[in-house]
């Protein structure tokens, strides 16, 4: 079977009617290229932050998936969201072509501080255990960014393999949403290497497609990582240019 997906490397902000409107964006370039499924960045609807107006958020949530149910195009979507036990995730949420909500990936390596105490995001953000979703007769699973690459400047926890782990239970597409820090440096030249090696290295080595898609924030500098589609060899089969919004669509053949 194929599936085509789509990305859309945009701009994450703050700002909730701004992000809603680069993910129309994404659609727009979806529906053209006559994708089965859009993924968008780490926090791509809230805004990269467990601090948003939860009522706006809702109602965003509402008018994407009602678009996206429209235009027959399912959804990894990257957003912070409170759930009704009131905690706050930062997720990934799988949508079916007809809108169908199949469940959400939660940021299992959330960054902290490497202090005896961590300090950061890891305590702002609830975890659940990894799972699967089908997708029209797939087996998709999601990441968000540290979960793939556990930055050891920023990762109290250990190294659970998270990519491994879903290639274990039976995932073929691996999603992933990123949001990564950058600030023109040689620094964030390095961290850019290693996003890219880990992307690449942990395909190969649990026999995965990834499709991956970074925040373009702000758009005057390189992203944190590259966005597109790298096959189980570990080459790209499909990529962007890693600065700026940028869309790409790529089919995928599973067996």
């Amino acid at each position: 079977m194929k599936l085509k997906v789509a990305g859309a490397q945009i701009a994450v902000t703050g700002d909730i009617n701004s992000n809603v409107a680069a993910i129309t964006r994404g659609l727009a370039y979806a529906e053209g290229e006559c994708a089965d499924i859009l993924i968008t960045p780490e926090g791509s609807l809230s805004g990269y932050s467990p601090e948003f107006d939860r009522t706006e958020a809702e109602s965003a949530l509402e008018h994407i998936t009602a678009l996206a149910a429209k235009k027959r195009i399912g959804l990894a979507l990257g957003t912070c969201y409170f759930e009704n036990d009131d905690h706050c995730y930062n997720q990934v949420r799988f949508y079916g072509p007809d809108g169908q909500y199949l469940g959400f990936h939660s940021k299992t390596l959330t960054c902290g501080t490497m202090t005896a105490v961590p300090q950061g995001e890891i305590n702002d953000y609830a975890v659940t255990p990894l799972r699967t979703y089908q997708f029209e007769g797939c087996t998709v699973g999601a990441l968000i960014c540290n979960d793939m690459w556990a930055n050891p400047a920023c990762t109290p926890q250990d190294d659970s393999h998270l990519a491994h782990q879903l290639s274990d239970m039976g995932t073929q597409v691996l999603f992933h949403a990123v949001n990564g820090g950058r600030d023109g440096t040689e620094w964030a030249g390095l961290i850019w290497q290693f996003h890219e090696s880990n992307l690449r290295i942990r395909a190969r080595a649990g026999n995965l497609w990834v499709v991956t898609v970074d925040s373009a924030e702000p758009v005057n500098l390189p992203c944190s990582a590259p966005s597109g589609v790298i096959n189980p060899e570990g080459a790209w089969a499909c990529r962007v240019p890693d600065q700026g919004e940028q869309f790409f669509a790529h089919s995928i053949e599973i067996p």
